[in-house]
Order: structure tokens, then C-alpha cells, then sequence
């Protein structure tokens, strides 16, 4: 996985809530004024396992499968159906999606990079591919590790709209 960009801090703004109406009704974001620009977001996140599940997932022992390769598949699979999930999403004509699964020291880690041309982000679909593929390691392991967590899932790039947002993490 890629190591994060040096970070940059942003001045706080107030909040506008950009999906509701001067009455406080829900509504999707009118994006035709934007200008169409390239737009990467990159999310991560982590499921912490047994050390007994990490070992079956080494030695390629779990039964239903690889589970690193079906959360995979379930990342991009989310991050393309984003805007079924998620009600105020726009749907977007992705151009690319990767997600990298992988055994790391206590876990799984996960990182989805998504791209695309348009008019908004895709913050909602690297957030997504990365829930996802983490649900996914849970389903896969659940019979051999009942205290599984999904934690720290975050958005730690965001590049092509208004403003650019790299978030710190450490490693």
C-alpha cells in the first residue's frame, strides 16, 4: 500500500449542509455548475483478528474461500454501487477502482483507491469499497473469530474538486 502524501492542514470552515433546503429538507446537490475535473479519493480501514484466523487466511485454510480476494472483489463491487447504498449520492461513471486487502501485523488492512471524471467526488465510494470489503473479511471469518472489530475506517485522500484533503495517518 502506498504511503500517505505529507498532509495538508486545512483552516476550519463553518458548516453549510449542502443536502438540505432553506427548510431543512433533505435534497440531492445540484452539481451542473461544477466543472468536470479528474478526482481520486482513497480510503483505508482495518478489521482486527485472531492470530488463529490470520493463520488459516496465510496458509489458505479458511473454508469458504480466500477471504482477501473476496473482500477485494466486494470493495470494487460496493464502490460501483455506491449510489444504491447511499440515498444522496450521485451516480458516477467510475474509471477506476482498486482495492488492496491485505495481512498486517493484528489484522487485515484495507485501502480503496477510486477515480473518476465528474462533477463530484468519490469520497462515498472509497468509504464504501472499504466498508464493504471489511464486512466481507468479518463474513468470511465469522466462523473462527467471533471478537473480529472493523475500526478506523477513514478517508485519508481526496484530490480534484474545490480543495485537496490529505488527512495524516501514522503508520
Amino acid at each position: 500500500m502506498r504511503k500517505p502524501v505529507d498532509a495538508v492542514r486545512e483552516a476550519p470552515r463553518p458548516a453549510v449542509l449542502t443536502h438540505a433546503d432553506a427548510e431543512g429538507r433533505v435534497r440531492m446537490v445540484d452539481v451542473s455548475g461544477k466543472a468536470v475535473t479528474d478526482r481520486v479519493a482513497v480510503a483505508r480501514g482495518f478489521v482486527r483478528v485472531s492470530a488463529a484466523a490470520r493463520r488459516l487466511v496465510r496458509t489458505g485454510a479458511v473454508k469458504k474461500g480466500d477471504p482477501l480476494q473476496a473482500a477485494r472483489l466486494a470493495g470494487i463491487m460496493a464502490a460501483k454501487q455506491t449510489a444504491h447504498l447511499i440515498p444522496l449520492c450521485h451516480p458516477l461513471p467510475l474509471t477506476a477502482v482498486q482495492v488492496d486487502v491485505e495481512l498486517a501485523r493484528g489484522g487485515i488492512a484495507i485501502e480503496a483507491t477510486v477515480r473518476t471524471s465528474g462533477q463530484t467526488g468519490v469520497e462515498m465510494e472509497a468509504l464504501t469499497a472499504v466498508a464493504v470489503a471489511g464486512l466481507t473479511v468479518y463474513d468470511m471469518l465469522k466462523a473462527v473469530d467471533t471478537a473480529m472489530v472493523i475500526e478506523h475506517i477513514l478517508l485519508v485522500e481526496k484530490r480534484g474538486g474545490k480543495r485537496d484533503v490529505v488527512r495524516p495517518t501514522h503508520a
